[in-house]
């Protein structure tokens, strides 16, 4: 298949393009940079910049390619920013996207695969499967809830096939056939638990703060669900090519198994052989106290198997990647 991949220049979008290309799809990558890294694209995927909310620059993608399917992952992403700035995210996430569905529809690309988030369920203390109750707890969620929202009603206006993949904690590195780290995490803002707490051993800053230590948890901290970005990667492309025969879908993705703050502070510590400063303040608001993923439905369905659900191995590769890439990726020059 042709596949447009928007925000192919973040994090799992990238990592979703080299697991694209792997399995022969051809890939264009569009992405403004805004967050992204123009050296985390993979050097066989096409690569336009632009702004998934420029019409224009979407007439002109669209009239010169001939897609089949999309995987939009463009978007803003920092659950505590989008309490901040409401208005930023509705437009980057909500506004933005209703433009890009405007001109699939109006260009005949009925596929799409569409990155949401753990964000939209109101949490719990036991696996959370897809129909379990909705309610986000900040607005980054409500805005990919939005979104969903607005696919349905697409689905069922103008035959849109679509995949939503809720997915977890994406985390880890990519892992190249000799072992070597080849891409991670790099955000700018930095806000991830992981990264900030490997920055610790990195002498990048003197603690990682813990948000919270008055959670109905068994250490008191928020839980979370951590999966490895090769697997997330693989999950889209078993998604995109289950379009063919599939014209909805939602699936959750996660490992299954809940870990504190405290725990994964205390398995990078053993993971990296360092002392790792821990503070304790206040919480953050929109911070929900657990979040873990039951994946059944999509193990069951598309036989997706993850390959990396070990934590101490998630962040081994992890370490292998900052250590070898101490400054990212290094583009200085990419908007911030």
């Amino acid at each position: 298949m042709r596949i447009l991949v928007t925000g192919g220049a973040g994090y799992i979008g990238s990592a979703t393009t080299a697991h694209l290309l792997a399995a022969g799809h051809d890939v264009t990558v569009y992405d403004n940079l805004y967050r992204g890294h123009r050296g985390a694209v993979p050097g066989d995927a096409e690569f336009i910049q632009g702004d998934t909310g420029s019409s224009g620059s979407l007439d002109f993608l669209f009239q010169t390619h001939d897609f089949d399917a999309v995987v939009h992952f463009a978007a803003l992403i920092e659950a505590g920013e989008s309490m901040q700035q409401p208005a930023k995210y509705i437009h980057a996430n909500v506004v933005n996207t209703s433009v890009l569905l405007a001109k699939m529809n109006h260009y005949g690309v009925n596929k799409l695969v569409f990155s949401s988030t753990a964000a939209v369920f109101a949490g719990q203390d036991t696996p959370l499967r897809e129909d379990d109750p909705i309610g986000p707890n900040n607005l980054y969620g409500e805005t990919k809830l939005m979104i969903e929202r607005i696919i349905g009603w697409y689905h069922q206006l103008c035959d849109l096939r679509y995949a939503v993949l809720r997915y977890f904690n994406a985390c880890g590195a990519m892992v190249d056939e000799k072992g070597t780290a080849i891409r991670g995490e790099d955000h700018t803002p930095e806000t991830h638990l992981i990264p900030l707490t490997l920055q610790v051993p990195l002498g990048k800053r003197s603690h990682i703060s813990i948000f919270g230590t008055d959670y109905p948890t068994r250490d008191g901290t928020c839980v979370r669900d951590y999966i490895h970005i090769d697997d997330l990667a693989q999950a889209h492309v078993l998604a995109v090519e289950a379009l063919d025969d599939r014209a909805a879908m939602t699936y959750n993705l996660g490992n299954g198994r809940g870990y504190t703050v405290r725990e994964v502070i205390e398995t990078a510590r053993e993971v990296t052989g360092h002392e790792i400063s821990a503070i304790e303040v206040e919480r953050r608001p929109g911070d929900a106290p657990s979040l873990v993923a039951s994946s059944e439905k999509i193990i069951r369905e598309l036989g997706w198997n993850p390959q990396h659900p070990d934590l101490d191995d998630i962040i081994q590769s992890a370490w292998a990647w900052h250590k070898s890439h101490p400054d990212g990726y290094g583009d200085k020059n990419r908007n911030t």
